[in-house]
């Protein structure tokens, strides 16, 4: 019996040390005696400040590409929307596998077609170039063409006198040196200067001279004969009589032989 009560006195004992060695004092902190400041305290920065500027045009140094941190797509202009268009138009037709290879097959078509008229600008040049060489004397607009391939066709067999006149009469003075040329060509056919042929050209009877004052004077008449008759000029009274002397003094030359 008294060693229970020793173990429940000692238990006793335990528990009041435990209880007393949780329980919390509160201590107040020390008090701090207030800091009083005076103007006399306060220290003033009294160091020189150099202001600092940009320079007027500063901003030029950086419009360069690599400033540019945002990219912004080109606004589509007009040919663009109608590419994308037709490219739209061709990829519901043939159905093909993106938009991108819709419209690389019109930009393919484009180039084709350029191509191709190109190709039809050049044929037409050379074929009326060839045209003009090959017609030199003889060639003309298509409106005089029927009117004067008989007398191309029949210079020996024509009065070349009897058809000036008429056109003179009738105003067509054009026409008229023409005829003077033709006749040209006729008297240095039958006198053997030239053999005469409807596909030649200036340039052939030209070599078929013999003699330089004939080949001078030859060349300065195909001139004026060019200049009046292809080039479409309408000649004044003056210039026509000057042209008709110089023809008639020709046919005098070469019909002397």
């Amino acid at each position: 019996m008294t060693r229970f009560f020793f173990i429940l006195s000692f238990l006793f004992c335990s528990v009041i040390s435990t209880a007393q060695d949780s329980t919390v004092v509160y201590e107040e902190p020390p008090k701090v005696a207030g800091i009083k400041f005076s103007e006399k305290d306060i220290q003033v920065d009294a160091a020189v400040i150099d202001a600092k500027h940009f320079d007027k045009n500063f901003k030029k140094r950086y419009t360069g590409s690599e400033f540019i941190y945002e990219y912004k797509t080109p606004e589509k202009n007009w040919w663009d929307l109608f590419t994308e268009w037709l490219a739209k138009l061709f990829g519901n037709l043939f159905h093909f596998e993106s938009p991108q290879t819709s419209l690389n097959f019109v930009v393919i078509l484009f180039r084709i077609i350029a191509i191709l008229v190109i190709v039809i600008v050049i044929y037409f040049i050379a074929k009326n170039i060839s045209n003009q060489e090959g017609r030199w004397i003889f060639g003309k607009s298509d409106k005089k063409t029927i009117f004067y391939s008989d007398a191309e066709k029949n210079i020996h067999l024509l009065d070349f006198d009897k058809l000036i006149k008429e056109s003179i009469e009738n105003g067509e003075k054009r026409a008229a040196i023409r005829y003077y040329y033709l006749w040209l060509l006729k008297v240095m056919a039958q006198h053997n200067y030239i053999e005469w042929d409807i596909e030649k050209t200036n340039s052939d009877y030209l070599y078929e001279l013999q003699q330089t004052a004939h080949k001078e004077e030859f060349t300065y008449l195909s001139y004026l004969y060019n200049y009046i008759w292809y080039g479409e000029f309408e000649i004044d009274d003056i210039r026509f009589n000057s042209t008709e002397n110089r023809f008639k003094k020709a046919l005098k030359t070469f019909g002397n032989g």
